[in-house]
């Protein structure tokens, strides 16, 4: 059993443009003490046939946790263009959020995003270069816009916790654009602070009302 459910994750600038930072609101229950801090990281996804692309955009640690519903906002800078391979850049990518406790992994949250051209003109002017078989057109970096998809895809992975052993691992599947990176291989200092407490009744759940769920409702686009 995990002793940290996310409730939900509400993006607070989407869509938006591309050079932005992402800035979102995370929102988890904590069943049981913890001893230590949570890790939480955001990855970026470009490219889906090399992991070597893929850009850990920032990180935070947040603690104390206390028991029951805690929300923090997390922000962080936008990708590094010069990282993304050209061909990469425009269309689906995945933004892909990490939750760790003592260097485990136990959830991670992905979403897709679309990022094209700002005007019907522009876009319409990369469907003509690619009819004609242009890919080297050069990117017009401050005229893109990047917006995320509604329904996430969760991966749950089963830790060893403060006091238990860890179980048999959860037959929830792994999500299709998730990076398999070692996730000890992010090794950027954190920096630090504390979740703000959250009462019961102002919490803004999933539609369902309950723990963010797997969705098959986006068709996988990075078979890694």
């Amino acid at each position: 059993m995990s002793i940290v459910t996310i409730r939900d994750v509400t993006f607070l600038n989407n869509p938006a443009r591309f050079s932005d930072e992402y800035k979102f609101r995370v929102t988890f229950e904590c069943i049981s003490p913890l001893k230590d801090d949570l890790e939480w990281k955001l990855i970026f996804v470009s490219s889906p046939d090399s992991e070597q692309y893929d850009q850990e955009l920032d990180d935070c640690m947040v603690g104390p946790v206390p028991v029951g519903i805690n929300s923090f906002t997390f922000s962080s800078p936008p990708p590094d263009p010069s990282l993304i391979p050209p061909a990469d850049v425009l269309g689906v990518a995945a933004i892909i959020l990490t939750a760790s406790y003592r260097d485990q992994e136990f959830v991670r949250v992905g979403y897709y995003q679309n990022t094209e051209y700002d005007t019907e003109e522009l876009r319409q002017a990369v469907r003509e270069a690619q009819e004609r078989g242009i890919t080297n057109s050069p990117i017009l970096w401050d005229r893109l816009v990047r917006e995320l998809a509604d329904k996430p895809r969760v991966t749950r992975f089963t830790i060893k916790w403060d006091t238990e052993e860890p179980a048999a691992p959860l037959s929830i599947p792994q999500a299709p654009f998730s990076s398999q990176a070692n996730p000890s291989s992010f090794g950027r200092p954190p920096s630090s602070f504390a979740p703000s407490y959250v009462n019961n009744d102002a919490l803004h759940l999933a539609p369902t009302g309950q723990p963010l769920a797997p969705s098959s409702a986006v068709p996988p686009a990075f078979p890694r």
